[in-house]
C-alpha cells in the first residue's frame, strides 16, 4: 500500500483540482487512515472501519474528479454508480447489491492489468513465434486418419495422426534459413499488412439481457461449462494478428484463480464506491403524492454501507472495510432529510463551494488537465498551435463566471461551452492537409468571437 502523507495527497489533487480544499482534506485523511490500519495487528485491524463521507456541493466543482483523482492515485478498484438506478426490491430497476459486483469487476480488470504487465514481454516473445509459424510454415502435416465415432468412443480410442517424415539436413537449413528471413522482416515492420489465418474462441451468444429487469445474470458464464468452446478462423493483417496473439498468450499466462482471489480481498480492503446524486433519494418533506422507493432505497442501501456479505460470481465479498463517498447537490433536500441510521454511515460531511471568479481564473489555465491545454492539444493534431495570452485567459474566465450568474450554474463544465463557441470557427476549418499555422488567442480575438449575449441562446446548442 501506498506510503503518502495526507498533505501529500492533497497537493497531487491540487494538480487537477482547484480548491474545494475541505474536501481534499477529507478524502487525504481517510487514505491515510487505510495505510494507517494496514499497519496495525490483525485484531485491532479488524475493529477498525472506514469513515464514509458525504460530499454536497452544486455541479461542476470537482465532487466527481476528487474521488476519482483519489482512487487513481492510489491505484485503487473504483465505481462510480447514480443512486437514482437503484430502486427498493419489488420494483424494476437495478438491485444496491450491483454496485458491489460492479466494484468487484473493476478489481478483476485491475488486478489483471497488473498481471499483463508482468507477462507481457513473454507474451510477445512467444506471439512473435507463433507468427513466424504462419508466416513460414513446415510441411503441411497429412490429415487424421478416419476412425468409427461410436468405435472410438467405446473403445477410448483417439484418431491417429501420422508423423511427419524426417526433414533432410538440406531441408533443415533450407526451413530455419526461411523463417530467420521471415524473422527478420517482421521485427523491420515489413510485413504489417500481409494476412495470415489465426483461430481465436467464438463465444456463444444466447440472446438473453436481463438487465433492463435489475437481474446481474450472464447466461455465457452460467453454461460456459456446458456450451463448448468453439474455434473460428480469421484472415487479419500481421498488426492485428499480433494484438489478438498477444492477448490470447497472456491470457495463457496468467493464473485466473489467482487473480480473483488477490481482486476479491483488494474489493474488500481498498475498493472504493462513489454514491452520485444520493440527494435524489432523500425524502423531500414538502412533496406530495407517491415517492416510489426512495426511502426504500435508502434502507436497502444501508445494510451494505453498515457491512454485509455480497454474493457476486467470483465469490461472497465483505463491504465491511469498503470506502462509501456519497455525494449530492442538495439544492431542494438536506443531508438530514436522508434516514437517520444512513446519516450515521457518512459521519463526515464536507461542503463544495460554488466556483468563484478568481477560481474560474484559476481553473482556466493552471490544473495539468484545463480546458485551455486540452484544446490546444486537440487542435495540434491539424497543424494548429494555439496560444493563449494572459488577458484571453482571464477573459475566457469571466465570461464563463457571468454564464454561470445569468444562466444555470454548471460549475467548471461551463469553460467547455465558452471553448466551443470561442474556438468553433478553428475547430471546423482545421483540417491538417496545411503547413502548421499559429493562432493567436488574445483579449480582442475572445470579445470579437463571443460577441453578444453569450449567457444567451448562442451557447444553449452546447449544453447536453
Amino acid at each position: 500500500m501506498f506510503d503518502w502523507s495526507p498533505k501529500q495527497i492533497v497537493d497531487e489533487l491540487d494538480r487537477y483540482i482547484v480548491g474545494q480544499d475541505a474536501a481534499k482534506r477529507a478524502v487525504a485523511i481517510a487514505l491515510r487512515n487505510r495505510y494507517r490500519r494496514s499497519r496495525l495487528p490483525e485484531k485491532v485491524r479488524e475493529e477498525l472501519m472506514p469513515k464514509n463521507i458525504i460530499m454536497m456541493g452544486p455541479t461542476g466543482v470537482g465532487k466527481t474528479e476528487i474521488a476519482r483523482r483519489m482512487a487513481k492515485l492510489v491505484d485503487a478498484p473504483f465505481v462510480k454508480v447514480e443512486a437514482t438506478k437503484y430502486t427498493e426490491v419489488g420494483y424494476v430497476g437495478r438491485d444496491v447489491e450491483s454496485m458491489v459486483r460492479d466494484l468487484v469487476e473493476a478489481s478483476i480488470r485491475l488486478v489483471k492489468g497488473k498481471k499483463e504487465q508482468i507477462v507481457r514481454l513473454s507474451a510477445e516473445s512467444m506471439a512473435e513465434s507463433r507468427l513466424i509459424d504462419l508466416l513460414a510454415p513446415s510441411r503441411k502435416r497429412p490429415e487424421h486418419t478416419v476412425i468409427n465415432p461410436l468405435e472410438a468412443l467405446f473403445s477410448g480410442q483417439q484418431p491417429k495422426t501420422p508423423a511427419l517424415p524426417e526433414m533432410t539436413a538440406e531441408e533443415k537449413e533450407t526451413y530455419r534459413s526461411k523463417r530467420d528471413e521471415t524473422a527478420a522482416a517482421l521485427r523491420a515492420g515489413k510485413l504489417e499488412d500481409t494476412v495470415v489465418e489465426i483461430e481465436v474462441d467464438e463465444t456463444p451468444k444466447l440472446g438473453m439481457d436481463f438487465s433492463g429487469l435489475g437481474m446481474d445474470i450472464n447466461m455465457n458464464d452460467m453454461l460456459g461449462g456446458i456450451l463448448p468452446s468453439k474455434k473460428k478462423k480469421r484472415h487479419v493483417p500481421v498488426s492485428e494478428a499480433r494484438r489478438i496473439l498477444i492477448q490470447q498468450e497472456m491470457d495463457r499466462l496468467i493464473d485466473m484463480d489467482e487473480v480473483t482471489t488477490e481482486a476479491l480481498r483488494r474489493a474488500e480492503q481498498d475498493g472504493i464506491i462513489f454514491i452520485d446524486e444520493i440527494d435524489k433519494i432523500a425524502n423531500r418533506t414538502n412533496t406530495a403524492g407517491a415517492d416510489v422507493s426512495r426511502e426504500g432505497v435508502q434502507r436497502d442501501i444501508l445494510p451494505i454501507v453498515e457491512g454485509s456479505t455480497v454474493t457476486t460470481k467470483y465469490g461472497p465479498v465483505k463491504t465491511d472495510y469498503i470506502l462509501f463517498i456519497a455525494a449530492g447537490a442538495f439544492h431542494i433536500s438536506k443531508v438530514s432529510d436522508l434516514i437517520p441510521e444512513l446519516q450515521g454511515r457518512f459521519p463526515i460531511v464536507v461542503e463544495l463551494k460554488a466556483l468563484t471568479r478568481e477560481d474560474f481564473r484559476r481553473i482556466v489555465s493552471q490544473p495539468e488537465n484545463a480546458a485551455t491545454k486540452q484544446y490546444t492539444a486537440l487542435l495540434s493534431a491539424d497543424n494548429i498551435a494555439l496560444t493563449f495570452t494572459e488577458s484571453a485567459l482571464n477573459s475566457i474566465a469571466d465570461y464563463a463566471y457571468l454564464c454561470n450568474e445569468v444562466k444555470e450554474n454548471i460549475g467548471a463544465r461551463r469553460l467547455h461551452t465558452v471553448m466551443e463557441e470561442l474556438l468553433e470557427d478553428i475547430s471546423f476549418n482545421a483540417n491538417g492537409r496545411h503547413p502548421e499555422i499559429e493562432v493567436l488567442v488574445d483579449e480582442k480575438y475572445v470579445s470579437d468571437h463571443l460577441t453578444g449575449d453569450v449567457q444567451g441562446k448562442a451557447l444553449e446548442k452546447y449544453i447536453i
